[in-house]
Formats: structure tokens, C-alpha cells, sequence
């Protein structure tokens, strides 16, 4: 077998110090470009790996972060996920991954550290835990919240304005004209702020906008998945007065109800329009795309990886409430598809004369307009 390749060795090959070549490998310390340019080398041609395990040892770190997600089989959280390892990377750590499934049990063990090995921080995104849980902690490491848990102050959060998100979405739907504009993800149970804060946000849109609610148009979930979104879109749909737009909570809810207009026959977006939240890939190519809020999901990533890194509580540094940007992407399940200009004919020199074309027949009618509608503010808006 090989044996390792340190820094002795590449010294020698090299025909420098040893000094030198740690310099070069950790970026400290002052080396000519001619002298790093032969160090490097070296370190290529021998295949040196740095021992981070000793590395991290000798700077007191684990060199490891924890980083706790509900659902992996989620598109978002999978997309997130390898962010926050790409962030990690960056700053010469590595990740463990875990997934709570939204369990209590799961996500409280996680919180205190139990069966996990030491670890520099961690990354936990909460779905059963609530305030006062977050906050009777007892680990001491780095903890960085994602979601809207923030824990009252007490540790790093890192999060989207979802009530401004969900205003936006719905805005953009009334925009359209839409008269009856549906939700899809509320929930009756559990302490799912980002449910209430996005119920929210499409509630203050109405209300902005002089629409007169209509409470059978908000279609409950009990969880954020595609087959709830069907579920909920045929709920909808089977209403006397079907809405003629709906805002979905998340992408995978929004993609279970284009699953559901889709089997019945209803066009999207002139019958239906559609918008979702998280900005998926599964979205940007499904037929129609789906129209969608994306957060910056990048620097929520970098945002939560610095924070850990930061040492928060542990290090006696006040927590911070880091907000990420969001865009409106607008794509074809609002804005309809974009056709394509034939290109021209070429003339027929001989052609015969056709025969008569039949009579055409009319288009079927687009929904109405709803620019002209008053409508009334929500007395009951809630915040």
C-alpha cells in the first residue's frame, strides 16, 4: 500500500523548507510566485491530500456540520441541501446530513446532539418543534435555525419573507385579472409558521387589492406534498364556484394540482392560472412551467453555513435574523406559451386551385376579465 504523501515529502521534491510548503498549503505567510509555482507542482505530481482530521484538530474544530432537514424526497430541501454542502466545502468543512421526517422525537434528539459525533454547529430546519422546545436547549454548539422558527431572538435564523412572498404571488394573480384567486396549503395542526405567514401573505394581497375573501376557496393540507396538492385542487374543483387561479404554498403542492386540472380537462392558465413557491427544477420543466416564487436559496445556504462558523451563542455573539432575497419567476402556468412564428411560404409556381375550405369554427371563450370588479377589503385579515 501507498503510504500518505506529507508535507516532508513534498519539502524534499520540492527543494524547500517545510515551513514553505505549509505556507502554500494553508495560504499563510509570505512565498514568491516562483517558489509556490515549484511547490505546487510538487504537490500535484506526488498527489499530496491535506489530513483535514488534523488540520481541523489543531484549530480545536471537528471540521464537521450537522445539517437536519425534514424530507430529502422534497425537491426543495434536496436542492438546499446541496448548497449548504457546497457552502460548507467552501470553508473546508464537510456535512452530516440527517433526516427528521418532521418528527418531534427526531428533530429534539438532533437538537441536543444525541448519538452525533462533536460537531462544529448545527443546521436545523424545524417542522414539529416550537418556540419554547427550541429554546429549553442544552447543547452548547453553534445552532442555526432555517424556516420561520426563529426561537424569539435566542439563536441564528435564516429565512425568506414568506408573508411578502405570498403577497406577491396572489398580487400577481389579481393582476391578471382573476377574480377568484384559491389557496392551496393551509394547515389546521402543528406549529407550521410558514403556512400561517404564507396564509397570511395571500390574505394581505386580497385585502390590498379590495377583494372580497371567500374561506372556501383556502384548501387545507396536512402536509406540503404533490398528492396533497391534487387532493386539494380536486376540493377546489368541485366547488359550485371554482376559483379561476390558485396560490400554492410550495412547488410540490402546486405540481400535484397541475397533475389534477390536467386529468380534468382544465386549461392552464386560461381556465386555471397556477403559481407555487421554492422554485424546484422539477417546475421549470413541467408542462405548462410553473410560475413560482424562488428564494435565493444560495445565499440562504452561505448565510446559515457563516453563522455556524460565527460560533453564535456559544461564542456570546448576539443571534441574527438573516432575510434572503426572493423573485417572482413568471412562466407558463400564468403567462401562457409564447407561439412561434411559422415561417413564411414559398410561392408554388403551378399550384391548383384549392378547394373551398369549411366553414371555421369559433374558439371556445377565454374566462372573463375581472379588471372591473370591486371588491371589499377583508374585515378578518390576519397577520
Amino acid at each position: 500500500m501507498r503510504s500518505r504523501v506529507g508535507l516532508r515529502d513534498v519539502a524534499a521534491h520540492a527543494g524547500v523548507s517545510i515551513k514553505t510548503v505549509s505556507n502554500v498549503v494553508n495560504n499563510t505567510g509570505s512565498v514568491t510566485e516562483a517558489t509556490r509555482e515549484r511547490v505546487e507542482e510538487s504537490l500535484t505530481t506526488l498527489g499530496y491530500r491535506p489530513n483535514l482530521a488534523a488540520r481541523h484538530l489543531r484549530q480545536g474544530s471537528s471540521g464537521l456540520i450537522a445539517v437536519a432537514l425534514p424530507e430529502l424526497t422534497q425537491p426543495y430541501f434536496a436542492e438546499l441541501a446541496a448548497e449548504l454542502v457546497r457552502a460548507a466545502k467552501a470553508r473546508g468543512r464537510m456535512v452530516l446530513l440527517v433526516q427528521t421526517e418532521g418528527a418531534e422525537e427526531s428533530e429534539r434528539a438532533i437538537l441536543e446532539g444525541v448519538d452525533l459525533p462533536v460537531l462544529d454547529g448545527l443546521v436545523l430546519s424545524p417542522l414539529a418543534l416550537d418556540g419554547p422546545t427550541l429554546r429549553r436547549r442544552t447543547d452548547s454548539s453553534p445552532l442555526v435555525l432555517l424556516g420561520e422558527h426563529a426561537g424569539d431572538g435566542v439563536f441564528d435564523h435564516v429565512t425568506i419573507d414568506n408573508c411578502a412572498a405570498a403577497a406577491e404571488a396572489t398580487t400577481h394573480l389579481l393582476d391578471l385579472g382573476r377574480r377568484r384567486v384559491g389557496a392551496i396549503g393551509a394547515q389546521l395542526t402543528g406549529p407550521n409558521e410558514t403556512a400561517v405567514l404564507r396564509l397570511a401573505g395571500y390574505r394581505r394581497a386580497l385585502a390590498a387589492a379590495g377583494a372580497a375573501p371567500d374561506e372556501a376557496l383556502v384548501a387545507t393540507v396536512d402536509q406540503f406534498h404533490r398528492s396533497d396538492g391534487a387532493a386539494a385542487m380536486a376540493r377546489l374543483l368541485d366547488l359550485p364556484e371554482p376559483p379561476d387561479a390558485v396560490f400554492c404554498f410550495n412547488d410540490a403542492l402546486a405540481l400535484g394540482a397541475l397533475r389534477t386540472l390536467a386529468e380534468r380537462g382544465v386549461r392552464v392558465p386560461q381556465d386555471v392560472a397556477v403559481v407555487g413557491v421554492d422554485d424546484v427544477e422539477e417546475g421549470r420543466y413541467a408542462t405548462p412551467s410553473l410560475t413560482t416564487v424562488s428564494p435565493d436559496k444560495r445565499a440562504l445556504a452561505t448565510a446559515a453555513i457563516d453563522l455556524v462558523l460565527r460560533g453564535g451563542a456559544a461564542t456570546g455573539t448576539p443571534p441574527r435574523t438573516v432575510t434572503v432575497a426572493h423573485t417572482l419567476v413568471v412562466r407558463e402556468s400564468t403567462a401562457g406559451r409564447t407561439p412561434l412564428t411559422p415561417p413564411p411560404l414559398l410561392p408554388s409556381p403551378a399550384s391548383p386551385p384549392s378547394p373551398a375550405s369549411p366553414p371555421s369554427r369559433p374558439s371556445p371563450p377565454l374566462p372573463p376579465s375581472a379588471g372591473s370588479c370591486t371588491r371589499a377589503p377583508d374585515p378578518e385579515e390576519h397577520s
